[in-house]
């Protein structure tokens, strides 16, 4: 499935506009507007003013929506996300950009009606919606943090975002405890497939429940203007 967006442009995947909706969701960002190119999303963060997404992915991504994107986004503060290659993309930029976490990838699953894992002993998990979010927090017997994530639903596709492991609790099987809950809460709210982007050290755990890498995803962002 696809989406044409933007006046006489591109044709979005449809992956990629599921993560862009959830995203926003997850985040109380702007709605997306359409771009020739993909999709621009407000932010409202100094850091994050803006942020500017390509609607193809791999082969798709053509290098002159690319140059376009990267000319007519300005703002300091603002970030570009394409979903290919960062050697074939960075060269596209131009001047004022510079890459940030690369590794990250677009990842999807389809989500099972399997119960989530319980956690290990002298862990609990909080569970709670609200407004279309639902939020896992998992801490140890003093109430002290552990493990977090969320899940941000949007028809029949859920975007899963911001997990976390505190470094003192890694490696007791919290991450799998998250995203067992949440994959749980979403399919019971309707979603039928997930995305996400992955991080490097995120990589591993999602792989080994299930999800798959549909492409690399090139981070960049805009950097503050030099004096002459």
């Amino acid at each position: 499935m696809a989406y044409y967006i933007g006046g006489g442009g591109m044709t979005a995947d449809a992956r990629v506009r599921d993560w862009v909706d959830g995203w926003v969701l997850s985040r109380g960002a702007a709605p997306p507007s359409a771009e020739p190119w993909g999709f621009t999303v407000h932010v409202g963060l100094e850091s994050h003013v803006s942020r500017h997404v390509l609607g193809a992915v791999n082969d798709g991504v053509r290098e002159g929506d690319v140059r376009e994107a990267a000319r007519s986004v300005r703002a300091t503060g603002a970030q570009l996300k394409v979903f290919a290659d960062p050697e074939r993309v960075l060269p596209w930029l131009g001047p004022g950009w510079e890459p940030y976490d690369l590794g990250d990838v677009l990842m999807t699953a389809e989500l099972t009606g399997a119960e989530p894992p319980a956690p290990p002993a002298g862990y609990r998990v909080r569970t709670w919606t609200r407004d279309g979010v639902t939020r896992v927090l998992v801490t140890d017997a003093e109430g002290t943090f552990a493990a977090r994530g969320q899940t941000a639903t949007t028809g029949a596709s859920t975007v899963v975002d911001m997990i976390e492991t505190s470094e003192d609790h890694r490696r007791r099987g919290l991450g799998r405890v998250v995203m067992g809950t949440l994959q749980a809460a979403a399919r019971a709210g309707g979603a039928r497939r997930g995305v996400l982007a992955g991080t490097p050290a995120g990589q591993f755990l999602y792989r080994s429940l299930g999800w798959r890498t549909v492409a690399p995803l090139t981070n960049a962002r805009r950097r503050p203007a030099t004096a002459a």
